[in-house]
């Protein structure tokens, strides 16, 4: 396959809008301008507005007060989409009956956004949901209710389970990698 190509457009230069909508203003921006924005400088920009904060604010405290809001969907990583969809969730009224299923949700993140997302995730379970993760990073597995570590070894030499249990069952048990490098991480 070859790679994605981009043109830039003759006529906005890239920006996507006509030369009538780039006009208008709010706060000296135009809408592209404002789509050039991290969540993060949003939430400055709109801080007199509730609604619109609501929703970048859920965006921040799922770890993606880095990314601009007119970034386009497809540059986005598989962790970062499902932060995005765990923001959508959390904008809904709760029922404590919903199952979430993410899959290596921390992957790219910077460890004090992985402590963010934890936050969030044992929020979702204290409410009554339940949370499975697919993960590889210890500092969230040592989180854990309850654990099934596969193995044991990776594709084809995998796929068995080789131990379940609480962080402590599989720290005990000599056959999980998983265990041996949670003893460290428990450790700290």
């Amino acid at each position: 396959l070859l790679p994605d190509l981009y043109i830039v457009c003759d006529v906005c230069q890239g920006r996507r809008y006509n030369r009538e909508t780039l006009e208008v203003r709010y706060k000296g921006k135009n809408i592209y301008d404002v789509l050039r924005m991290t969540v993060d400088e949003a939430l400055d920009f709109f801080k007199t507005h509730p609604r619109i904060n609501r929703h970048l604010a859920l965006l921040q405290k799922v770890g993606l007060g880095y990314i601009e809001l007119g970034q386009p969907a497809t540059t986005l990583s598989g962790g970062e989409a499902q932060r995005i969809k765990l923001a959508r969730e959390l904008s809904k009224k709760p029922t404590g009956k919903t199952l979430y299923l993410l899959d290596e949700p921390t992957t790219g993140l910077h460890f004090d956004d992985v402590k963010k997302l934890l936050n969030i995730l044992l929020k979702l379970r204290e409410s009554g949901n339940t949370v499975i993760v697919i993960e590889h990073n210890p500092e969230v597995i040592k989180c854990a209710d309850w654990i099934i570590d596969l193995g044991p070894e990776g594709g084809d030499e995998g796929g068995y389970i080789v131990a379940e249990g609480t962080p402590e069952d599989i720290i005990k048990n000599d056959r999980s990698y998983t265990g041996r490098h949670l003893r460290e991480v428990l450790r700290r």
